[in-house]
């Protein structure tokens, strides 16, 4: 995911989570603010000491900067979870310079993302958790090219382009693939934490056999595809 910055350029990183593209862009070069919303996030981008990086609290909503400040701005799965996307997206155009570029990546609609769709299907069909609404913000709320355009156009950018890049998600074992999965989602893992022994042992079963044809010797190498959209 690159939004053709340049050293010396000043990045800003929305939605940064602890910094892991942050890094990426500090060692090319540019001067990066990075930012979240989640001050316990912030804070462990900043424990990193990555160098040129600076570490803010921020709604990308709400971005806390001047108009026309910054050279690039890039974001990692941050502008599918917001509540109001169009939002942060002129948010966006308004704090980028004359000529600055933007580039984000989202997840394609779950169909194209057996990885992460073994336990969510099985708990919803149980009763155990509510369906994703269509228009709620979650991990496939901008799975679409076309609703992802529309987005970034109606917020002022041009020269929009919408990249499919497949990706793969690598576990050694079930109970890696359990751990790693359950961390990602909070409401899930709840759910998870509240059956008991026997519902928990049920579920589990059904989540590994939606994931047992992905199986790879002792572990599993499961498909995914990103959508990864630039805009200037």
């Amino acid at each position: 995911m690159g939004a053709a910055a340049s050293p010396g350029d000043t990045v800003l990183d929305l939605a940064a989570g602890t910094g892991d593209v942050t890094a990426a862009l500090a060692q090319a070069g540019v001067h990066v603010i990075s930012t979240d919303l989640s001050p316990v996030m912030v804070e462990a981008a900043r424990r990193r000491e990555i160098p040129d990086a600076e570490h803010r609290v921020m709604d990308m909503q709400a971005i806390d900067l001047p108009d026309a400040s910054v050279d690039a701005v890039v974001s990692r799965y941050g502008y599918m979870l917001v509540p109001d996307p169009a939002l942060a997206l002129r948010e966006t155009r308004r704090v980028l310079r004359p000529g600055g570029r933007l580039a984000f990546a989202t997840w394609a609609p779950a169909k194209r993302n057996p990885w992460a769709t073994a336990y969510g299907p099985v708990l919803v069909e149980r009763g155990l958790l509510e369906p994703p609404k269509p228009d709620e913000p979650g991990q496939f709320f901008l799975g679409e090219p076309v609703r992802i355009e529309e987005l970034v156009r109606g917020a002022g950018f041009d020269d929009v382009a919408v990249t499919e890049v497949p990706v793969a998600f690598r576990a050694e074992s079930w109970d890696e693939y359990r751990r790693i999965i359950s961390s990602l989602a909070a409401t899930m893992r709840e759910v998870l934490e509240r059956l008991d022994d026997a519902a928990r042992a049920e579920v589990d079963g059904a989540a590994k056999a939606r994931i047992e044809p992905f199986r790879s010797g002792e572990g599993y190498e499961l498909p995914g595809l990103t959508l990864v959209t630039t805009a200037g």
